[in-house]
């Protein structure tokens, strides 16, 4: 399966659910307190993160796809706080705010990365459920996927209801459920339960085969589109009415915290469908982006740059020969990963140990290292007839195979100014004994504020002089 970075710019979806405020008070230890055997944690940093629904949400926005929330808070400081969050991260959110009850906050103690204590503050939400359906029934209008996220707090109380209104306008309901009464998400496109929260509603599922056996029952008894259940290091198993179980293995290099990996899925899940992917695309994105939460501390949304990055990876394309459009994406996301950005430029004809030499010094340089070379009408311009001896798309595939070379594009004029303008690298580099005045392109780069660095070259190494040797003269 073939993997691409969906178009989430143009995927409006709209969340529904609870809406909670993840708290963190961070802070060292270094004495057990003398009036119980628990440690003494002294807070240095207090952190807040969107919780619940609008966690989803943020994941949402995150990945570049328009987000709008609706949920359920308190009138008090910390749906100020979530407000405040969410508006900073481009996320549309209308809260019904109810008087004289506490948003949902889960305060944890952290120290050294570890939680020490998770305390909960939450009392059952009084909802007005008429006018949040007529609140979501207006919003629907160009949204692509409704999601509900469901934690079981109140907010949601007639899913039905909601369920029936997307359904009514053609647009697809993904719900992450929550409870032991699945009939309520009767109806949906997708329900996205974990394992544990799959076997309390269908029994017990001793192997693969009966828990697509009973996936399937459920699937029927409910009229579901789908259903999606997330296993942990088992990976996730996607089942649909008429077709095989496609199970996918776990992505994750390493668990750190698997706090918000549930919401990461459906967010992915949502902004992929919004964007016209077909559910087992949709699917594999959502995997390989729970294989990134997990490896974070807490509730974290996925960037598009790391998505794309996981993308990349899966399907080998981290490295190598690229366009000018994926060139620019791809340095975007490097650094968006604060990594420094070289680029060099040459006609590479024939590669030999001073092309090597330098090109690992010039990688040196950064954590980046852009290639650009003349296309063979420009080389026959520079160098004359007869050259180059090795065509473009040669000359590309060895350099993209060296260690040192990250991405190799090739241009079609005299220099590379043009490239330089588009790409703004951070470092300009150069071989030879130019002043650093005399490199092509300098100008540009250190207008915006970019490095120029001349380089040496590897002595008695000389691509004219290995071919005036060929040929014998």
């Amino acid at each position: 399966m073939k993997l691409s970075m969906p178009r989430f710019d143009q995927a409006p979806v709209l969340v529904v659910g609870d809406v909670m405020l993840d708290r963190y008070w961070h802070g060292g230890t270094s004495r057990i307190s003398p009036e119980a055997p628990v440690p003494v944690v002294k807070v240095e940093q207090i952190e807040d993160r969107p919780g619940g629904a609008a966690n989803v949400a943020l994941n949402i926005a995150a990945l570049g796809a328009p987000a709008s929330l609706v949920g359920v808070t308190g009138d008090d400081e910390a749906a100020d706080s979530l407000s405040n969050s969410l508006k900073g991260a481009g996320v549309r959110a209308l809260f019904q705010r109810i008087a004289h009850q506490p948003t949902i906050v889960k305060l944890r103690v952290m120290s050294r990365h570890q939680q020490l204590l998770r305390i909960d503050f939450e009392e059952p939400f009084a909802t007005d459920a008429l006018a949040l359906v007529s609140q979501v029934d207006e919003l629907l209008e160009g949204i692509k996927v409704l999601v509900l996220s469901d934690y079981g707090k109140g907010a949601l109380k007639n899913h039905q209801a909601l369920i029936q209104a997307a359904r009514a306008k053609g647009i697809p309901v993904l719900a992450d459920p929550k409870g032991k009464d699945f009939s309520i998400y009767r109806g949906a496109s997708l329900i996205t339960p974990n394992l544990s929260e799959f076997e309390a509603i269908v029994g017990g599922c001793a192997d693969e085969h009966e828990l697509v056996s009973k996936g399937a029952a459920l699937m029927h008894d409910l009229e579901l589109g789908a259903l999606l259940v997330t296993r942990g290091e088992h990976g996730m198993t996607l089942l649909r009415p008429e077709h095989p179980a496609l199970h996918l293995p776990a992505r994750a290099r390493e668990v750190f915290d698997v706090t918000g990996a549930g919401d990461t899925v459906i967010s992915t899940l949502a902004a992929a469908i919004a964007a016209g992917e077909e559910l087992p695309h949709a699917v594999a994105l959502a995997n390989l982006a729970a294989g990134i939460v997990v490896g974070k501390l807490g509730t974290a949304a996925i960037s598009a740059p790391e998505l794309r990055r996981a993308i990349q990876r899966e399907e080998g394309s981290e490295r190598g020969v690229l366009g000018l459009e994926q060139l620019v994406l791809a340095v975007a996301d490097a650094r968006a990963h604060n990594e420094r950005i070289v680029f060099t430029n040459g006609c590479f004809d024939i590669l030999h140990a001073g092309h090597v030499t330098y090109l690992e010094q010039a990688r040196a340089q950064g954590d980046r290292l852009i290639v650009a070379i003349n296309d063979d009408a420009s080389v026959s311009r520079l160098k004359g007839p007869g050259r180059p001896i090795n065509s473009v798309d040669r000359r590309m595939a060895v350099l993209a195979g060296l260690g040192a070379v990250d991405w190799v594009i090739s241009f079609p004029e005299g220099t590379p100014e043009n490239l330089l303008r588009e790409v703004k690298p951070d470092v300009l580099v150069k071989g030879g004994d130019y002043g650093i005045d005399q490199v092509v392109g300098a100008d540009i780069v250190k207008a915006y504020g970019g490095t120029v660095k001349v380089l040496g070259l590897v002595e008695n190494s000389s691509t004219t002089a290995i071919v005036e040797k060929i040929r014998g003269h």
